[in-house]
């Protein structure tokens, strides 16, 4: 039984940064149509640059690639984290104006690719700057075990799994509560309309990237304690982030949440038997749900009316 609740509260955990993943992808497909497929390097990159804050606190050069077993301090880490999100939100807006405006109303899919190259873009810049070597980034709550009835928790994933429901709880506050929320899900609804409204649809698909880019930022900082940072290291969650999006239904954001931590907590429990199955495991569920409800489970169809 306690590696069972051990399993659960890693799992829930790591689902997480799989649901803010999920989460970012749902924002931008609502609202503009489109996905940005460079999510995971976005992640990565978010890991990157609160590092490097975090290297210039301890007055190290930018390019370290480790701390030496330096402390940053808390101050440090909310002034890490707060340039994790004001940069990743800058690259976001960057992203869209780039990579996705020029094309999302043309036929075909070429904003598929621009968002492809715009991730190869931003690893090759980080492997040029700090290249391969995983780095092991100090978490701001300390990395002694908390015990809790026999089960051991690091205190990094009980603070990850606490930020991310806060965050998630937010959001879902200001898409259903505020003026802001409003013209987002009214520009999800029909652009056509809400510009006769008097929305800004531009300035609101926008945000939406840069809210997306946000959330992927955030994961990546909050994952790199955990998992070391890596520019490899977002390969992994942005897709399965992207799976607990199709799992819960792109077109909901609850339900991206959900799918998350599902896909998180499936994870920790197959890890449990036989990691080797895991990956396995996670697909097979993604396969069988898309087989079923091809909108996931908590999507809606989507009908156009010609």
């Amino acid at each position: 039984m306690e590696s069972l609740f051990q399993a659960l509260i890693s799992g829930l955990a790591i689902g997480s940064a799989y649901a803010l993943v999920a989460l970012g992808f749902s924002v931008t497909f609502t609202t503009t149509k489109t996905l940005n497929f460079s999510h995971g390097e976005f992640v990565s990159a978010g890991a990157f640059i609160g590092m490097s804050v975090l290297f210039l606190a301890v007055g190290k050069p930018l390019t370290s690639t480790s701390f030496g077993g330096m402390d940053p301090g808390a101050m440090a880490q909310l002034g890490a984290l707060l340039a994790a999100l004001v940069v990743m939100g800058l690259i976001g807006w960057l992203l869209f104006v780039l990579g996705v405006r020029p094309f999302a109303r043309r036929p075909g899919m070429a904003w598929v690719m621009s968002t492809l190259g715009f991730g190869v873009i931003l690893q090759s810049i980080g492997l040029a700057i700090w290249g391969p070597k995983p780095v092991v980034v100090p978490s701001p709550v300390g990395d002694d075990v908390i015990r809790l009835a026999g089960i051991g928790v690091r205190p990094q994933e009980l603070l990850m799994l606490g930020v991310s429901v806060l965050v998630m709880l937010v959001f879902d506050h200001v898409m259903r509560k505020t003026m802001m929320g409003k013209a987002m899900r009214a520009v999800a609804q029909n652009p056509s309309v809400a510009s006769l409204m008097g929305i800004n649809v531009t300035l609101v698909m926008i945000g939406a990237f840069v809210i997306s880019s946000g959330l992927a930022g955030l994961s990546g900082f909050m994952l790199a304690p955990v998992a070391q940072a890596s520019l490899f290291m977002g390969m992994a969650v942005g897709l399965k982030g992207f799976s607990a999006a199709m799992v819960g239904g792109l077109s909901n954001a609850r339900g991206c949440v959900i799918g998350g931590f599902l896909l998180g907590v499936l994870e920790s429990f197959v890890n449990l038997w036989s990691a080797q199955w895991r990956e396995v495991a996670i697909f097979a569920l993604v396969i069988l749900v898309l087989a079923f409800r091809p909108n996931g489970l908590f999507g809606t169809k989507m009908v156009e009316k010609v």
